[in-house]
């Protein structure tokens, strides 16, 4: 066994040994460590920072692109964001211990079911420095443990963010191995975690297609997955025209390295003319290189061609595919065939299209007239996400606290036997 094996089957072991007093953690202490670990952040925000900045440095040097290094950088912004999903987070109602509700049998027994924590969850993410924060608060609440490996190009942060967890840990009277950094960027790490099955109960990636299929490949433990995010706005024939510029604008412009951002715009025929070229030009205008197909192109012709591989293009870059469309269903169809399952949008003043679309879009979120950025748990009220998953068993979509969660059978009686 390696040194870096051996360094991760302790980390299990103590994961697990730490998880049986998170399961049992009372909703007060484990709220005590949260708003502790927020504290720490403003305590700390300036060491925090400044290791974040040295990452970033060392991220341009290597050439990391635009978008990871958007999702690397610590802003003011992110840095207030990561307190008060902290502080969201405490607030939230506790799932651990709750009741369905119950069902009484002819022979008097009471079935019911109660909400339990996981066990041990290894998180595995890249660039993104803030999921450390997200993932700690998300697992404890929801009375897990937590292994955390974050990406090589955000080493100095997540330990940083490791010392105010710990910090806060440390204030509720909590075990420091409730949530555990890994220290170490080599790959095998990685590799050690999703096979310990005996400590680790569920993974949940984060990262690109990559990182995904060599852990679907790898992995002998669970994963909950996130896959790409191809999202797609579709304009309806019944649009509104300035709602749906300034949502198709805000789904692209936001952050173009986020999963949510808007990569394809289908607009139907009826009311292109209308729509596109003022949008097109704001888009434009903004440095979206949009790739069209032949009727966007005679609408906007600073559009390149798209090819099929744009359509199933997940960019986090500033490029947009546009497609006019006939109706719906071809709208519907286009998302069918090439969406990633993710979230999708129709901007429409047609309730019945409306329905209709969100009735039979097979993705994890499927939106009327917003912007398909909003694919977010704190915009959900979630307080954070572990990440938003494209699976369809057990959690889909933004993955908060029940997400976190299962469920066991409960059953009361009074002596009741089975003749």
């Amino acid at each position: 066994m390696s040194t870096i094996e051996q360094t991760m089957l302790a980390m299990g072991q103590r994961a697990r040994a730490a998880s049986r007093h998170t399961m049992l953690a009372s909703t007060r202490q484990k709220n005590h460590a949260l708003l502790a670990m927020a504290d720490a952040i403003a305590e700390h925000r300036d060491a925090l920072q400044a290791a974040n900045a040295e990452d970033v440095a060392d991220a341009k040097r290597d050439g990391l692109d635009a978008a990871l290094l958007d999702r690397l950088t610590l802003s003011d912004r992110h840095v207030d964001q990561m307190q008060e999903g902290l502080r969201q987070v405490a607030a939230l109602p506790d799932p651990v211990g709750g009741i369905t509700a119950s069902t009484l049998r002819p022979n008097g027994m009471r079935v019911a079911q109660m909400r339990v924590p996981l066990g041990v969850i290894g998180i595995i993410y890249e660039s993104r420095p803030n999921v450390t924060i997200d993932a700690a608060a998300l697992c404890l609440k929801s009375g897990n443990a937590a292994i955390l490996r974050g990406g090589r190009e955000a080493l100095r942060s997540n330990l940083a963010l490791a010392k105010i967890v710990r910090l806060g840990l440390a204030e509720a009277d909590l075990p420091q191995e409730s949530v555990q950094v890994v220290e170490t960027s080599d790959r095998a790490a990685v590799g050690a975690l999703v096979t310990m099955t005996e400590h680790i109960d569920v993974i949940v990636p984060r990262g690109g297609k990559g990182l995904i299929a060599r852990l679907a490949q790898e992995a002998r433990v669970p994963l909950i997955k996130h896959l790409d995010g191809n999202c797609h706005v579709y304009v309806d024939s019944a649009a509104d025209h300035d709602k749906a510029h300034e949502i198709a604008y805000n789904a692209k412009t936001y952050r173009y390295g986020i999963c949510g951002a808007m990569e394809t715009l289908l607009v139907h025929a009826a009311i292109a003319p209308v729509v596109l070229p003022e949008l097109g030009y704001a888009l434009h205008d903004h440095g979206v290189e949009l790739r069209g197909c032949a009727r966007t192109q005679t609408l906007l012709p600073y559009a390149v061609a798209a090819t099929e591989e744009d359509w199933g293009a997940e960019y986090l870059a500033p490029i947009l595919a546009v497609k006019i469309v006939d109706d719906i269903d071809e709208a519907m169809a286009h998302i069918a065939r090439w969406g990633s399952g993710h979230t999708d949008a129709i901007v429409t003043e047609n309730l019945a299209a409306a329905r209709r679309f969100q009735r039979e879009v097979d993705s994890s979120s499927v939106y009327v007239n917003l912007p398909t950025c909003f694919a977010d748990g704190f915009e959900y009220g979630l307080g954070a996400e572990i990440g938003i998953s494209t699976n369809r068993l057990h959690a889909r979509g933004p993955v908060g606290l029940e997400g976190l969660t299962t469920l066991k059978w409960v059953l009361d009686g009074d002596g009741q036997t089975r003749g």
